[in-house]
C-alpha cells in the first residue's frame, strides 16, 4: 500500500545523527501542513538520504510526499512514524506542465532533442 500526502513545509526539525549497531544512521524531521479544508500537521520522520533531501526544503514550500506508515512495540508501548520513501515539489511540477508544447510551421508538435544517448 502506497500513500502520499500534498502539503506545505511548516517546519524542519533539528539533524540528528548517531552510530547504531549498523553503522552511522541520520535522521531529519519535517512538518508538513495538510491542503484540506481541515488542515492537519504531519511529522514526517525521514532517514538517510531523504533526510538529505528534507534539509533542501524551505517553509512555505508545497511538495508532494509518497510515504510508509510503520508501527514498532518497545517496552509494551506503540511507536507510529510516517517515513517518506520520496518526495516531489509541487511548485516545479506545476511550472512545468505550464510551459507551453512547441509546433513546427506545419501544425506537427515539435520533439526536444534528448541529451542523455548511451553514446
Amino acid at each position: 500500500m502506497s500513500l502520499d500526502i500534498t502539503g506545505k513545509v511548516v517546519q524542519i526539525g533539528a539533524r540528528q545523527s548517531g552510530e547504531g549497531r549498523n553503522g552511522p544512521w541520520v535522521k531529519q524531521d519535517l512538518i508538513l501542513e495538510t491542503e484540506e479544508q481541515y488542515p492537519r500537521k504531519i511529522c514526517l520522520v525521514c532517514w538517510g538520504e531523504r533526510a538529505d533531501e528534507a534539509n533542501a526544503f524551505s517553509p512555505g514550500q508545497r511538495i508532494k510526499a509518497f510515504i510508509n506508515i510503520e508501527s514498532r512495540e518497545f517496552n509494551g508501548k506503540w511507536y507510529t512514524d510516517v517515513k517518506p520513501w520520496r518526495f516531489e515539489r509541487m511548485d516545479e511540477a506545476s511550472a512545468a506542465s505550464d510551459k507551453a508544447i512547441p509546433y513546427t510551421d506545419d501544425g506537427m508538435q515539435e520533439v526536444p532533442p534528448e541529451d542523455d544517448l548511451p553514446f
